[in-house]
């Protein structure tokens, strides 16, 4: 099969693979869509430490089932199919609890590190677990499907959250899956959605899906403009979504006292806090893992066009294109967003 293999850091190349070989309760799929996710771009030059090459990355996908194991269930040949990229045992403790992003065997698509090597999507085949496998319904656009993973980590983060009917929030930044996280505010009946970017593009965007208020720090004191949005309390709560020193402090600075921060970013592995504010102001703080059995409700929600993804799909473009598409994302090309790559297509 081709597949779209990282050889060494920054160097992506279109290589014929072995076909994945199945266990017996897993499956093999025929991949229709997979997207390209930030941390695949974090990986690319190795800045995350979870995508030591050489590796097939891509965790984002959607396809049909061409083979299945001995022992699988309820699945069958064509079946139209998502997978979270969290590969779970379904035995342990926290599986067992219904923490599945939580797993003490916890593997991902696409990752390879100290503990594990897993090839993902970015190839005509995939193989995974049958417990791991999400239905489509009959005329769900695949492209669409590939953003399912990106959805879910945004509802689960919301999830986490605690609010009232009317709660102001605070979503720093606005690239994908800050814009999903504005839309699933809306939906949980937030009130005041105020969005943060160093983009005015990305801003103009998250204000098309739902925020209110879009800030950017090249401009105004973002904390200061929190405040006087909310009558000098802060935001309810904050979602940060970068994962870096300056928009954590951001967040932590922004919200109320007794607020929460949920962190869902986490390019960087170590970052300073406001210790002091944390613990005077009584903030706490949560961190968000991938998701854990939201993708149901992620499908329902696209299926009915309640979450909006087409804004934010930049591009489709075939596998073979896959080294050049990231080499403008890693670029950080102007207005590009998410693409999602199409094998066979």
């Amino acid at each position: 099969m081709k597949a779209l293999l990282l050889s060494e850091y920054k160097k992506l190349s279109l290589t014929d693979m072995p076909l994945p070989t199945i266990g017996p309760e897993d499956v093999l799929i025929k991949v229709k869509a997979c997207g390209i996710c930030g941390s695949d771009i974090h990986g690319y030059d190795g800045s995350t430490g979870r995508r030591i090459p050489p590796l097939v990355m891509g965790h984002e996908a959607s396809g049909e089932i061409t083979e299945i194991g001995s022992a699988v269930k309820g699945w069958g040949i064509g079946d139209r199919v998502t997978f979270d990229s969290t590969v779970s045992c379904g035995r342990c403790y926290f599986c067992q609890r219904g923490e599945i992003n939580l797993c003490e065997n916890r593997q991902v698509l696409g990752v390879s590190c100290n503990e594990f090597r897993r090839h993902g999507a970015f190839a005509e085949y995939v193989a995974v677990p049958q417990n791991i496998l999400y239905s489509l319904p009959k005329d769900f656009p695949f492209h669409y499907a590939a953003m399912i993973e990106a959805v879910s980590i945004a509802v689960h983060a919301v999830n986490l959250t605690p609010m009232q009917l009317g709660s102001s929030a605070l979503v720093v930044g606005s690239g994908m899956i800050g814009l999903l996280v504005v839309q699933t505010l809306r939906l949980a009946g937030c009130g005041q959605i105020i969005a943060v970017d160093l983009e005015d593009s990305k801003l103009d965007l998250a204000k098309q899906l739902g925020a209110d208020v879009g800030l950017n720090p090249k401009n105004v004191d973002v904390v200061k403009a929190v405040q006087d949005l909310t009558g000098g309390r802060g935001a309810d709560v904050a979602i940060e979504v970068v994962g870096a020193g300056k928009p954590i402090e951001t967040a932590i600075m922004g919200v109320k006292k007794g607020g929460m921060v949920t962190l869902v970013g986490n390019i960087t592995p170590k970052v300073e806090i406001p210790l002091q504010v944390v613990v005077s102001r009584q903030i706490r703080l949560q961190g968000s893992a991938a998701s854990s059995g939201e993708f149901p409700q992620c499908i329902d929600l696209l299926n009915r066009g309640a979450i909006k993804v087409d804004p934010i799909i930049s591009a489709l473009a075939p596998l073979e294109d896959g080294a050049s598409w990231f080499e403008r994302l890693y670029a950080n090309e102007p207005g590009l967003m998410k693409v999602v790559l199409q094998p066979g297509n």
